[in-house]
């Protein structure tokens, strides 16, 4: 029995391991997305008591469980985003806690991945930061992989432009 299915049927157990397994990356994902902390911490919560409810439809023969999970986290991830009405160029506030462990450039970055646009912002993040293969952030993005390919290219480019004031000395050797 897969532990999807056992969970739903109320086996502690197979939840936890569940959630174990993939609670960091959706996380990750979802604060990346966001900016915030407490957002990303209800989101995650929301993905998998999504997961446990009736009207779930997740099908192991259709897609892999992480694939799934990532997909609600983004699309929660979004309809948050919206609700707060964050444009494409906005940059969530962040704590001070998290200001204060921050370095410099660190925080350079994070803020050039926010600014991009969400298209490309998402596959970055599942790309870079979750390590997750191209052919997955299609299926999860719901795109064809050439569209997935191409919008990391451009968000690499975007990135590569943005943070050029950092790193002057370095230039592409050809």
């Amino acid at each position: 029995m897969d532990l999807v299915k056992a969970a739903r049927k109320g086996q502690e157990a197979a939840f936890l391991q569940l959630f174990d397994e993939h609670h960091l990356p959706l996380f990750r994902f979802a604060y990346r997305l966001t900016g915030s902390v407490a957002d990303a911490e209800d989101i995650v919560q929301e993905c998998f008591l999504s997961l446990l409810r009736p009207e779930c439809t997740y099908d192991v023969k259709r897609t892999p469980v992480r694939t799934y999970l990532f997909g609600i986290v983004r699309n929660q991830s979004l309809k948050r985003l919206r609700k707060n009405n964050f444009g494409v160029d906005a940059v969530p506030a962040r704590s001070p806690e998290s200001e204060v462990l921050r370095n410099e450039m660190e925080d350079a970055v994070a803020r050039a991945v926010t600014e991009l646009p969400e298209t490309q912002r998402e596959v970055l993040v599942l790309a870079q930061y979750e390590q997750m293969p191209l052919a997955e952030i299609a299926q999860v993005l719901g795109l064809e992989l050439g569209a997935a390919k191409s919008r990391l290219q451009r968000a690499r480019a975007s990135l590569k432009e943005t943070l050029a004031a950092y790193a002057p000395g370095l230039e592409r050797k050809r």
